[in-house]
């Protein structure tokens, strides 16, 4: 029987017609309670004698449960991350309380830069099932795997082909580890009910020779299916979700760069989707550059922005940044953008240029204009003497490219540069912000992918922000499902980063923070989500909704991590 799930008039969170009893409830990590069962569901779920006697509260449930997490393989991030997932499928609710109560400590090991590991070693540590894994010997009956889902009631997919894992490319069946991750996220940020959420693997194979060699591979162990074979499986995949939950947000997670932008296009009108790599990346990079120009006093329309690295992240944030830019009625929005690739500058008469790239690119009359040859558009630090960016964003995966002589150019035309290294894990950072401090003469505002400690510089302690998708992607989900979005569009990640930007007080500013505190993660996504359901409102794709009743709905769909209450058949 599939979880049914409701809220009762107190607005407690119910989970009906239990009928497991004994060891199935202990065994069940969405009606699992541990130690926290009281003596009467002892008596009615047959508990009795199979825990301990005493019942635990919520608190020292909690510091049970992180003393647990912080002895587990002492410093070692790896086994504090298998220590957490196997509380995920032991006691869920727990888990998220465990992980609320310590966001700080824990959204590293959950998510990046832990998950990269768990990626890579996956079949080697892989414990228990989460989630679904569809593969091409499924085809033809997706909608019925669909329906092996632990609720009807889906209401968020997450779904990754696991070719561009972070910045380690093709990971195969570990791949699963980041819709997993996203989830868990969206439901400490957003309130999202775990069981209205659904983590999904497009398994089609991999490219990868070390996993196929591998004895261990879990995967489905043939090359990776390309062209029309790949194609028909995530059309049926699409048709499936649309049949089974036409409601459903479909967030595409970790594809390759080219199938990134043609899954987006392909199905962005098709089904409520979007894919965080692409959007949700702009988003918040566009966030964090609208709070720099609150603490330089520099407007977004005088800055001039360099992308290295033109992939999914690049050109996402690059269309961002062009939204807000002509949002806010700039004359040429793509004038102060230029975008850096593996060839060098992206100008038109390159033919190379895919087609995502080529909306920016350069003519070579512009070139010409502002005395730039190919020394310029092939060397990173040259065009950085003639283009004189404020801001620099990284999002190549090569480790050291911001290096010394890129920094001290950069420094010397911009009083207070913004520099954005974005790369996951932390060994693919494009600079080391102690470095970028240093080189900078302490003037640089930093921020990165990976989650770094202040960096001692002088007499001050300069933050360095985490440029984490985390604060954009659980309050647009969240707004795009309780607007009732039959489309994610631009202008809702718009309004989440301009909402982003005002959330960073001007303390943390003047520090060089660029984001609010991580601890300030639910606030956050509560007030994005607001942002998106009255912009998918007013722009026609949700729901005619007074503000009234967007607030009323968020009430109704944020679950506050407390214990459901289980109503037995």
């Amino acid at each position: 029987m599939k979880y049914q799930i409701d809220r009762d008039p107190n607005g407690r969170w119910v989970i009906k017609e239990v009928w497991k009893r004994g060891a199935a409830i202990l065994s069940d990590p969405l009606l699992n309670k541990g130690t926290a069962f009281t003596s009467e569901e002892r008596e009615v779920f047959e508990l009795d004698g199979l825990i301990p006697f005493q019942t635990t509260d919520r608190q020292r449930q909690v510091e049970r449960g992180f003393a647990h997490i912080r002895e587990k393989g002492g410093d070692n991030p790896l086994e504090q991350y298998i220590g957490m997932v196997s509380l995920q499928d032991r006691n869920e609710t727990l888990f998220y309380q465990v992980l609320a109560a310590h966001v700080a400590d824990l959204i590293p090991i959950v998510y990046t830069p832990t998950v990269g590991t768990a990626a890579v070693k996956f079949s080697r540590v892989f414990r228990r099932g989460r989630g679904l894994w569809i593969t091409p010997d499924h085809k033809g009956r997706i909608y019925d795997v669909l329906g092996h889902a632990r609720c009807d009631d889906v209401r968020l997919i997450v779904v990754t082909d696991n070719e561009r894992i972070l910045g380690l490319g093709d990971q195969g069946v570990g791949g699963m580890v980041i819709p997993v991750g996203k989830l868990s996220l969206y439901t400490l940020g957003a309130g999202i009910y775990p069981a209205h959420t659904l983590p999904v693997s497009l398994d089609v194979g991999t490219d990868n020779q070390a996993l196929l060699d591998d004895d261990l591979y879990a995967g489905w162990r043939h090359p990776r299916l390309r062209g029309a074979e790949y194609d028909e499986i995530v059309e049926e995949f699409v048709d499936a979700v649309r049949r089974r939950w036409p409601k459903a947000l479909l967030q595409w997670e970790d594809f390759k760069k080219v199938n990134a932008f043609t899954l987006l296009d392909r199905y962005r009108d098709v089904l409520p989707s979007f894919n965080d790599d692409i959007q949700g990346t702009g988003a918040v990079v566009a966030a964090g550059l609208l709070a720099a120009c609150r603490a330089t006093g520099v407007k977004l329309e005088d800055q001039r922005v360099l992308f290295v690295g033109a992939g999914a992240a690049g050109v996402g944030i690059a269309r961002q940044i062009r939204h807000l830019l002509e949002a806010a009625g700039a004359t040429d929005p793509l004038a102060g953008l230029a975008l850096f690739d593996t060839q060098g500058l992206l100008v038109d008469d390159r033919r190379d240029l895919d087609a995502h790239k080529r909306e920016f690119a350069w003519s070579g009359e512009c070139m010409a204009e502002l005395g730039m040859g190919a020394p310029e558009r092939e060397n990173l630090v040259r065009f950085v003497e003639g283009f004189r960016p404020t801001v620099i964003i990284g999002t190549t995966g090569q480790p050291g490219i911001f290096d010394e002589r890129v920094m001290s150019v950069m420094a010397d035309h911009a009083e207070r540069p913004l520099v954005m290294a974005l790369s996951n894990p932390t060994s693919r950072t494009e600079g080391i912000p102690a470095d970028i401090i240093g080189w900078t003469d302490g003037r640089a505002l930093v921020a990165t992918g990976s989650p770094f400690d202040p960096v001692a510089f002088e007499d001050r302690s300069i933050p360095v922000s985490q440029c984490n998708n985390v604060y954009v992607f659980p309050g647009v989900g969240l707004g795009a499902i309780v607007s009732g979005a039959s489309q994610v569009n631009d202008e809702m990640f718009a309004a989440a980063a301009e909402t982003l930007a005002l959330l960073v007080s001007d303390d943390d500013l003047a520090q060089g923070a660029l984001y609010p505190p991580i601890t300030d993660l639910r606030p956050v996504s509560r007030q994005i989500a607001t942002a998106v359901a009255r912009v998918a409102r007013d722009t026609g794709v949700g729901l005619d909704q007074t503000d009234e009743e967007i607030e009323a709905a968020l009430d109704r769909e944020i679950w506050d991590l407390e214990y459901p209450v289980l109503q037995p058949v």
